[in-house]
């Protein structure tokens, strides 16, 4: 289960710390190799990732601390990083 830290349920074991960049979408299912060239480019800099997809798009989810280093290598390979809100729950 992925939730937000402050809506855990209770009693549950849980990893905090994770930080989400959401792919904009949606993305057409004929779209090929976008998650491979994202996360390409995050193993390229040693960062790893967990991944959700739904319907309309998908979410690459980083460690907190691996957060700047992402942005950084995504935007030096191309990607177009908006703005991102860093909350600390």
């Amino acid at each position: 289960m992925v939730c937000p830290a402050f809506d855990e349920p209770a009693g549950a074991v849980v990893e905090p710390g994770w930080r989400c960049l959401e792919v904009d979408g949606p993305l057409d299912f004929g779209m090929v190799g976008v998650m491979a060239g994202i996360t390409g480019c995050l193993a390229r800099a040693a960062v790893s990732v967990f991944v959700l997809s739904t319907y309309d798009t998908d979410y690459v989810l980083v460690r907190g601390h691996d957060l700047e280093m992402a942005v950084t290598s995504l935007a030096r390979d191309g990607y177009q990083v908006s703005e991102y809100p860093v909350h600390d729950d």
